[in-house]
């Protein structure tokens, strides 16, 4: 499926760091944030009627198909209308799921995905099948590395359903438009990954966080 160099070749102590990296940090986080974790869980719980996690199938190293897991915040059988979100009060999100995406809280269960192999704390996001299938050969380059929770193009796109909002045919913006420039921030990943290129992009989004109104 993939025509593309070895971009892991000659990066083994790189690769056995990021990986103890991810493990170690993974597991403390878990125990630091069980807590909030819980009570997040039954925030979602009580607030609409549905499970409290959200698993969808994502592309994740080699182009192999995983399950990464999110809180949900859409109600049930959402994505009968698209795979997208549109704008920051898409009706389809739920009332604690509009406070989860804001502050990226939904994502925390993916440190799970990260503990058992399927994720790392930065690489290439995990992309839905749909989306990722399409691109042409050599931006498809990006499903060779293991994906990540927070990359180059997760701090370009932060704000992309605002984005996407102002567009009268977003699902194909995001196809035609946004796709491939991500893939194309995943390639300068993939080029320039390193621990420092791995510790500036965490510094990056965990600053994004904070300064997001």
């Amino acid at each position: 499926m993939l025509h593309m160099y070895d971009p892991l070749r000659g990066k083994r102590v790189y690769l056995f760091l990021k990986r103890l990296f991810d493990i170690v940090f993974s597991i403390l986080v878990l125990v630091i944030l069980s807590p909030l974790l819980a009570l997040t869980a039954l925030w979602i719980y009580i607030d609409s009627r549905g499970p409290v996690f959200f698993l969808q199938e994502r592309l994740g190293r080699n182009g192999k198909p995983f399950r990464m897991v999110k809180f949900r915040t859409m109600k049930r059988n959402a994505y009968t209308g698209g795979l997208i979100t549109i704008g920051k009060r898409d009706d389809r999100i739920t009332r604690a799921g509009y406070y989860l995406r804001k502050h990226k809280l939904d994502e925390w269960p993916q440190l799970w995905n990260i503990l058992k192999g399927e994720m790392s704390f930065v690489g290439p996001r995990p992309e839905v099948p749909t989306y990722a299938e399409p691109l042409p050969p050599r931006l498809k380059g990006f499903l060779l590395v293991r994906p990540g929770l927070t990359s180059y193009a997760t701090i370009a796109f932060v704000n992309v359903n605002e984005q996407l909002a102002r567009e009268k045919h977003p699902e194909k913006v995001y196809r035609e438009k946004i796709m491939p420039r991500k893939a194309e921030l995943n390639l300068k990943y993939m080029r320039e990954m390193s621990m420092l290129t791995d510790l500036k992009i965490m510094l990056q989004t965990v600053w994004l966080l904070f300064k997001r109104p």
